[in-house]
């Protein structure tokens, strides 16, 4: 609660703030001409997959402790709307900070900061400078912002962890494995991390996040996810299981999304990113040099590339012709609400020889 206890702070004093509702203004006035940019669609993509934590393995991780009967689109919905209404009081609490700025110096509120470190090191501390008592309240905002940085590293170390455990069973499930684990980690990703903190660290910070941490990445996952769900899996396959743990089946809509909507739009948004590449600049407005892109391409690669390795490995580790893998590999290794039995999961080379339709749905 003290993230939202600072915001309500946050909010009520940038609001009372000169000029505060201007920037107020500013944030809610529509502008309908940008609704043409490709670059407005591919960012407003990108923040939605990037502020709900989608395609990152987080949610899949922290539900799986969840109780099979847990009702999954309760938690879904509440986590969309908590999110969002956090979003949207957030974009105040920013936009009044700005607002004041901007009459304080006399300039355009675009002119002011842009987005990124700007807004938590420059527009939010010009606000709590105006408290009474600014020194409390700027220690209270930057613990606030340590604290967050914290929970985010939480729940980023145990997708890594849970993932790395359910691979090596054998050898992670035993006494002290698990915080080894997270110790080498931990100090691994420190000493590579530890660059940031230089007089060109931010240089650093801007291309990771604008290659590693950006869209391209997010969104590319989050196709693959769509694919294995709606079409691997099977849509219909998923609103059986989802049926049977909640008592309640999924709309069409869902189906549709998984299957349709969703890949489409990241696809499209990701040939926009290509074909409408905007150079990455510094703060201060240069231009990063080539061969900064290449490392940026490399770190992006870097965060996707296991996907297709782990397919190619499976398809050349599996026995049969080319196109019998590709049947066998298509098909999830266990249905959780169809054939229970070993010998009714088994596929045979009869099976397999039979199987001349394209890869279907549901299996």
């Amino acid at each position: 609660m003290f993230p939202y206890v600072m915001l309500a702070i946050l909010l009520v004093r940038g609001l009372t703030l000169p000029g505060a509702w201007q920037g107020v203004v500013y944030y809610l006035y529509p502008d309908p001409s940008r609704l043409a940019d490709l670059q407005v669609w591919m960012e407003a993509c990108a923040q939605v997959l990037f502020s709900y934590g989608v395609a990152s393995g987080t949610h899949i991780t922290l539900s799986s402790y969840n109780k099979v009967t847990n009702n999954c689109y309760r938690d879904s919905v509440w986590l969309c709307v908590l999110n969002s209404c956090t979003s949207l009081v957030s974009g105040f609490a920013v936009f009044s900070a700005l607002g004041f700025m901007a009459q304080k110096q006399g300039i355009p509120i675009d002119k002011v900061v842009t987005s990124g470190p700007g807004l938590a090191f420059i527009a939010f501390p010009q606000a709590v400078a105006m408290m009474p008592l600014p020194q409390l309240w700027a220690a209270c905002f930057f613990l606030m912002l340590i604290l967050l940085g914290l929970d985010t590293v939480f729940a980023g170390l145990e997708t890594i962890t849970s993932s790395v455990i359910d691979m090596f069973p054998g050898q992670m499930r035993r006494p002290w494995r698990r915080e080894i684990l997270l110790i080498v980690f931990c100090c691994f990703t420190f000493l590579l991390q530890i660059t940031l903190t230089t007089q060109g660290g931010v240089y650093q910070f801007e291309l990771i996040d604008y290659f590693g941490a950006n869209g391209i990445c997010v969104l590319f996952v989050s196709l693959v996810q769509c694919v294995a769900v709606g079409w691997a899996f099977g849509a219909e396959r998923i609103c059986d299981a989802l049926e049977d743990m909640m008592g309640q089946r999924p709309g069409v809509f869902y189906s549709l999304c998984w299957r349709y909507i969703t890949p489409l739009i990241c696809t499209v948004c990701l040939i926009g990113f290509f074909l409408d590449f905007q150079p990455l600049t510094t703060s201060d407005g240069s231009v990063y040099p080539n061969w900064a892109y290449i490392l940026g391409l490399a770190i992006a690669i870097s965060s996707v590339v296991t996907i297709p390795i782990f397919a190619l490995s499976k398809i050349y580790f599996t026995e049969g012709s080319f196109r019998q893998r590709l049947l066998v590999l298509w098909r999830p290794v266990s249905d959780p609400v169809g054939p229970k039995t070993k010998e009714e999961h088994s596929l045979n080379e009869t099976e397999m020889k039979s199987l001349s339709a394209p890869f279907p749905d549901k299996l």
